[in-house]
């Protein structure tokens, strides 16, 4: 056809060799495969929040700094006084704007991996190099080859996951401050998970000129709202802020948020709850035999089972939705993770689990 010829000449060659990222439907599973806060707020407070939403006005464009939802972020997190903030749709937007407004011709992305696989998809996106570093076995930081390729590739920004994404550890403090001392660009600490984790970088970012931190609130119990936050030095979040989209977080996303973090506590509650249900299902995990569960600090646990393509089916025909990851091969092949959530659901998951390996 016309229009295929126009594509193939007009479309760029690495873009058509993609595949767009795929979401399952969940049906009537449930959904452990997406790392989602599974609690909901009291409905007494979510009349509030209807309340609040009822005086938007929609017919406005949105405050395009977001002032008070930052400033509501900053009370939060406690963020530093003397960082900047700059929001994005989800963490996803704000790698984007990193990464273009890093893109000279020859630029570099790196990350170990496995790890977060936007990084490496939003570099194709804006026809960035991208250089991938293997992990130990163990998924823990190869600093001989990551000092390597350092020096090799000079990148423009490193991105660590920390807890990391799928694996669920926290890369060793002192190899993530080798890294920041020894690397020739930007480092990006994606602490998505760091109620679960409760460690931080933010408290170092005065200490480094190259270092910004990146969260999310859609771990935390917000995945709906698609926000998503960067904290780092006026140097960095200016040049940033002049590739980002304007009006990016919209009127509904400001309003939520800011009511959402003025009751944190039920968040962090809800983080308290998934952290203990977490050291529950590791166990449960550890008791049943051909499966070995990885160390997790976020609110999932990547775990290995013999055929686990076999094992995903078989729960998914018994209505649990988890991740399978052994497509991805290397370090991952027969690895699956599932999502931390309810007692109930947990249970579910486990009892299924069983009668999968047993079937």
């Amino acid at each position: 056809m016309k229009g295929n010829s126009y594509v193939n000449r007009l479309v760029r060659d690495e873009v058509r060799a993609l595949s767009a990222y795929h979401v399952p439907d969940p049906g009537d599973t449930v959904k452990l495969d997406a790392m989602e806060n599974p609690y909901q707020f009291p409905p007494e407070l979510v009349e509030q929040w209807l309340t609040v939403l009822k005086t938007v006005a929609l017919n406005r464009y949105p405050d395009p700094s977001a002032k008070a939802l930052k400033q509501q972020l900053r009370n939060a997190m406690n963020v530093p006084a003397d960082m900047e903030l700059l929001l994005g749709n989800g963490s996803d937007e704000i790698i984007q704007m990193i990464i273009m407004a890093l893109a000279r011709p020859g630029a570099v992305v790196m990350a170990p991996e496995p790890t977060f696989v936007m990084y490496r998809m939003i570099a194709a996106f804006c026809n960035v190099d991208y250089a991938g570093v293997p992990l130990n076995r163990d998924f823990s930081l190869d600093m001989p080859a990551m000092r390597a390729a350092m020096a090799a590739q000079q990148p423009a920004v490193i991105f660590l996951a920390w807890p990391n994404n799928p694996t669920g550890n926290l890369f060793a403090e002192a190899d993530v401050i080798d890294i920041i001392e020894n690397a020739p660009g930007l480092v990006v600490l994606d602490e998505a998970y760091t109620s679960f984790a409760c460690k931080s970088f933010m408290a170092k970012l005065g200490q480094y000129d190259n270092l910004v931190v990146m969260r999310t609130v859609s771990k935390s119990g917000l995945a709906g709202l698609r926000l998503g936050y960067l904290i780092g030095s006026k140097a960095w979040l200016n040049e940033f802020d002049k590739v980002r989209m304007p009006y990016n977080i919209n009127v509904l996303t400001q309003a939520s948020a800011k009511f959402a973090l003025e009751h944190v506590d039920i968040l962090d509650s809800q983080a308290a709850k998934l952290r203990e249900a977490r050291g529950q299902l590791m166990q449960s995990l550890t008791d049943i035999n051909g499966v070995t569960s990885f160390e997790s600090a976020a609110n999932f646990i990547l775990f290995y089972i013999d055929n686990a393509d076999h094992v995903f089916a078989c729960l998914k025909q018994q209505g649990v939705l988890i991740k399978n990851l052994s497509p991805v091969g290397g370090a991952l092949l027969n690895c699956l993770r599932v999502t931390v959530s309810t007692p109930d659901e947990n249970s579910t998951f486990i009892e299924a689990l069983k009668a999968c390996i047993a079937s």
